[in-house]
This record gives structure tokens, C-alpha cells and sequence, in this order.
């Protein structure tokens, strides 16, 4: 700002205009209504931000309880998994148990059945009988019982009543031994 030579400028005056009352009222109402659209403007652009703020926080809330549940399901299906396992486990113990109890049963079912087989002979049988047949206390004789001992061939075997005493008293029939 510098001025040409010889240029000196001694005073300045500005006039203030005087605008009509209606054009300065329509002015202030367009200046108030300018500075309210500015402040709804403010006031959108801070209501959508919260509102994005609210979304942001909603959706790491959400992906937060999607993890979390996410880790309980890998849990429950672990412990499911673990329990599988152990009552497989557990069967397995079981069903080897049971197929050993089993085998030992039928062992011992074919010895004792070998032992009979060797045991039961047809005299042992027959002293069974006797003993049996001793061992009642009352035995009846006479002719009207003529088929009182029958050997398994079907053929009668008679005693007198003096043998058939004698039988009833030998010791040997309670010991056990050979005729």
C-alpha cells in the first residue's frame, strides 16, 4: 500500500448507508434462518455419527458373542468327543471282561463235562442207584415188587430179602468203593 509521490491523504469519511427497516428485517430473518440450517446441518452430522458409533459398538458386540459362542460349541464338542471316547473305551474293557468270563464258563463246562464223561461210568451209575435206593428209609420187598432194581439195560435184577439186608448194611455202599 504505498502511494504515488506527491499523494497525501488527510482524512477519510465513510457514511453508513441506511437501509430500509424491511430490507435490514429480511436480512436478519435470512441470516437466522442461515445459522439454523447450519446448526441442524451440525446437528445431523453429529446424529449420524453416534448412530454409526451405536452400529460400530452393536456389530463388535455381535462378532464378540459370535466368538465366544463359537469357543463354547468347540468346548461342548470336545467334551462329547472326550466322553465318546472313554465310554468306547469303557465297552471295550467291558466286552473283554464279559468275552473272558464267558471263555472261562465254557471251559470249565467242557472239563467238568470231560470229567462226567470219565466219571459217570455205568457201574458208578449203578452204585449211585444203590445208594440212592439205600439211603430211603423205607424200602419195601416181596414178590408183588419184582422189578424194585432195574439196571439201565431193562433187565430186572431180584435180591432176596436176606441180600437185599445185607445190602441195606454194607458200610461199602457209604464209602463210595467198587462191588
Amino acid at each position: 500500500t504505498t502511494m504515488a509521490p506527491g499523494l497525501i491523504i488527510q482524512a477519510v469519511r465513510v457514511t453508513k448507508p441506511n437501509i430500509p427497516e424491511t430490507i435490514r428485517r429480511n436480512y436478519e430473518l435470512m441470516e437466522s434462518e442461515k445459522t439454523k440450517l447450519l446448526i441442524a446441518a451440525q446437528k445431523q452430522k453429529v446424529v449420524e455419527k453416534e448412530a454409526e458409533t451405536e452400529r460400530k459398538k452393536a456389530l463388535i458386540e455381535a462378532e464378540k458373542i459370535a466368538q465366544v459362542a463359537e469357543i463354547t460349541y468347540g468346548q461342548k464338542v470336545m467334551e462329547k468327543e472326550t466322553e465318546k471316547r472313554i465310554s468306547e473305551i469303557e465297552d471295550a474293557a467291558f466286552l473283554a471282561r464279559e468275552k473272558a468270563k464267558a471263555d472261562a464258563e465254557c471251559y470249565t463246562a467242557m472239563k467238568i463235562a470231560e470229567a462226567n464223561k470219565l466219571k459217570l461210568t455205568p457201574e458208578y451209575l449203578q452204585l449211585m442207584k444203590y445208594k440212592a435206593i439205600a439211603s430211603n428209609s423205607k424200602i419195601y420187598f416181596g414178590k408183588d415188587i419184582p422189578n424194585m432194581f432195574m439196571d439201565h439195560a431193562g433187565t430186572s435184577t431180584k435180591f432176596s430179602e436176606g441180600q437185599a439186608e445185607e445190602l441195606k448194611d454194607e458200610s461199602w455202599l457209604e464209602t463210595g468203593e467198587d462191588l
